[in-house]
């Protein structure tokens, strides 16, 4: 029954020339759920926004959107959320289909401060909810800023919270995770397979903590993205180095968030659910770790970001 319901919406999407909102549902049936410890279903792939202007954001989520994408991950410090509601609003995809993802900048932490930079969010992103919102950064009152985003939570506004980069600090992640009444489900980390960040990896499994990859393309490295041993795994499938990159987060069970503005992109790097690693290709990948990190500012310089504050 199912097959010849399909059918016959098909043949009407055909006739009233609407063929690219379907192109967008069925590749979007593909896309992977991540349950996380809090019982709430995150899709595992999104579009990260990190350094895309407001416009180009918009225009890259609105790609996004009609491609089968319904992730989206932006932060306060990417000053490109506005983008980001505007897609969503303008795409006419059902808000509830769409997972929001921002971040809370160290200026907006502390008890009353952080409550009233969520609504501040909130407004930018013209939405009554963030389906998961992150501390950004382990410097400053994060403690004080749980908090609030407790709050938000019991009044609706937050389905889920996360911790980002808190793999700089043994102190900060045990100060969040053992103490807060609401535990982190997530913990956004850079990940990718030079660095694949073994021991973290082992730090959140007893809380169930979700991990999700920033720069999971290397940042675009060469090196990374010219690799001769994923090239040869990438010829096999006939497929690029950075869909199997990609392809490699997914099967290791991590949420992978490729930046991308160029919409040619956006559309390859969601191509990947057609195909699977073989085992034995699982196991070239991971022999590549070297934990060779692109981004290596230090906790004493993170400190300066308690003072950078950004227009709202």
């Amino acid at each position: 029954m199912k097959s010849y319901k399909f059918f016959f919406v098909l043949i009407a999407l055909l006739l009233f020339g609407n063929l690219s909102f379907l192109d967008a549902q069925v590749a979007n049936y593909n896309v992977p759920i991540l349950k996380l410890n809090n019982g709430i279903e995150m899709p595992q792939f999104g579009l990260g926004t990190f350094m895309a202007s407001n416009e180009a954001c918009k225009e890259a989520c609105l790609v996004a959107l009609k491609n089968g994408y319904r992730h989206i991950d932006t932060a306060h410090a990417y000053r490109n959320e506005s983008g980001v509601g505007s897609a969503v609003k303008e795409s006419g995809i059902p808000r509830e289909e769409i997972w929001i993802t921002s971040k809370l900048w160290p200026s907006e932490y502390g008890e009353g401060i952080t409550m009233e930079a969520i609504d501040k969010m909130l407004a930018r992103l013209q939405t009554t909810y963030i389906d998961l919102l992150y501390v950004h950064q382990p410097v400053g009152d994060f403690v004080g800023a749980w908090k609030d985003m407790e709050k938000a939570v019991d009044a609706g506004k937050i389905r889920a919270l996360g911790i980002s980069n808190f793999d700089d600090s043994d102190e900060a992640f045990h100060a969040i995770v053992d103490d807060m009444r609401i535990k982190p489900a997530v913990l956004q980390i850079e990940c990718h397979p030079y660095a694949q960040r073994i021991n973290i990896r082992e730090k959140v499994k007893p809380y169930g903590i979700a991990i999700e990859c920033w720069y999971p393309l290397g940042h675009g490295s060469k090196e990374l993205l010219s690799d001769p041993v994923i090239g040869e795994i990438a010829k096999a499938y006939n497929k690029t180095i950075a869909q199997i990159i990609l392809r490699w987060h997914i099967q290791e069970g991590f949420s992978v968030i490729p930046g991308a503005t160029n919409p040619d992109y956006i559309k390859e790097n969601i191509s990947i659910f057609d195909f699977a690693l073989s085992d034995e290709d699982m196991a070239t990948m991971r022999s590549l770790n070297k934990e060779k990190r692109f981004f290596n500012m230090t906790l004493e310089q993170k400190q300066g970001f308690v003072n950078m504050k950004f227009d709202d």
